[in-house]
């Protein structure tokens, strides 16, 4: 190929990469609000459902919609002012309980009951030098200076906490606005489609909507059922700061494949902290979750999400490996309703046309 005008074609592709950046950058400053948007999206596709269902009964669009939102706010009304009080003031308690924790006499009570434990089953270990170092560090820690580490703590995570409420509202009002206008907008998208490719282009819209739909209702069920079962659990067996443990329980259950797992974890672990728990309590609560998973994974999830498209284990590894490393949390969450798209596109328009070669 020849050039005739090179100075014309390097403005052009100086220009280019210009753009380029200019666009990347763009993104970077906008990624906050983006994801505002993308996960306001996402949750007005987990609500689409309800709505439909109660168009189905009879009611008209907007007073679906009307109760949908109101259910909503309701909800959201509940969280703020019964759950939130509970949680901080148990969280409060919970670090109160860390900070006696912390101080040099009950840690060395605690160093030197698990050195001797550990010295008579496994004398084999010598490691009366390490606990040794051990004892003169925690007998050095002045408590002040933990009681000011802990406050600066509380005060970076109360910044976070306003800063993610505040987020919240957001994704809220962007919820209830996408909710109200979802017909509208997939109008919208279908009219930019021509008219020979549209009503294909519709049918298989609305099949992935639907399916991310059920998706999100059915991963927000299992949370809710969760959560619910283990606050109930958690109080029965006096476990410690059960309200706390089960919101836990509820999010991480958000989490695809590894969330439920995840968040019983933590569960456990924190009913063997010191002073808070007991090692039965720990043992009682790894039972249940053993048990609670099994029959999440065969009972409730198969019933919950019958209606939303299957994603092969390896595929639903990989996608949340990979929407956790772009969009952290969030993306590790919206990844598998992507890639149950993707495998409807597969399903639905590439394998027929293979066929038909």
């Amino acid at each position: 190929m020849k050039i005739h005008n090179p100075f014309r074609v390097a403005i052009l592709a100086t220009l280019g990469v210009g753009v380029g950046l200019l666009v990347i950058v763009s993104i970077q400053n906008l990624s906050t609000i983006l994801l505002y948007v993308g996960t306001a999206l996402f949750l007005s596709l987990g609500l689409d459902p309800v709505v439909s269902f109660l168009e189905r009964r009879g009611l008209p669009r907007w007073a679906a919609v009307l109760l949908t939102i109101l259910g909503v706010l309701g909800v959201f009304a509940g969280i703020i002012f019964m759950v939130v009080p509970i949680i901080v003031s148990q969280i409060t308690q919970l670090i109160t309980q860390i900070e006696g924790l912390l101080q040099p006499g009950k840690w060395n009570e605690i160093v030197t009951g698990v050195q001797e434990w550990v010295t008579a089953n496994f004398p084999w270990l010598r490691i009366d030098e390490v606990w040794a170092g051990v004892q003169h560090w925690f007998s050095t820690l002045d408590v002040g200076s933990i009681s000011t580490m802990i406050g600066n703590s509380l005060l970076t995570i109360g910044g976070a906490v306003a800063a993610g409420l505040g987020g919240a509202f957001i994704v809220l009002i962007l919820t209830i606005y996408f909710t109200a206008s979802t017909p509208s907008l997939k109008s919208a998208v279908y009219q930019l489609v021509p008219a020979s490719k549209r009503a294909r282009f519709i049918e298989l819209s609305e099949k992935i909507t639907d399916s991310v739909g059920y998706y999100v209702m059915g991963q927000v069920s299992l949370g809710v059922i969760n959560g619910i079962l283990s606050a109930i659990f958690l109080s029965i067996i006096q476990a410690p700061f059960p309200a706390v443990l089960a919101v836990i329980a509820f999010f991480f259950s958000l989490i695809p494949l590894v969330g439920t797992l995840t968040g019983s974890t933590i569960i456990v672990l924190t009913c063997l902290i010191p002073g808070l728990g007991s090692p039965t309590t720990a043992i009682v609560a790894a039972i249940y979750y053993l048990v609670y998973m099994q029959i999440e994974a065969y009972v409730i999830s198969p019933r919950i999400m019958n209606r939303a498209v299957s994603v092969p284990g390896s595929v639903v590894v990989i996608s949340a490996l990979a929407g956790g490393a772009l969009l952290n949390l969030l993306g590790a969450l919206i990844a598998i309703p992507v890639a149950a798209s993707i495998l409807i596109i597969y399903r639905e328009v590439i394998i027929p046309r293979q066929n038909e070669r």
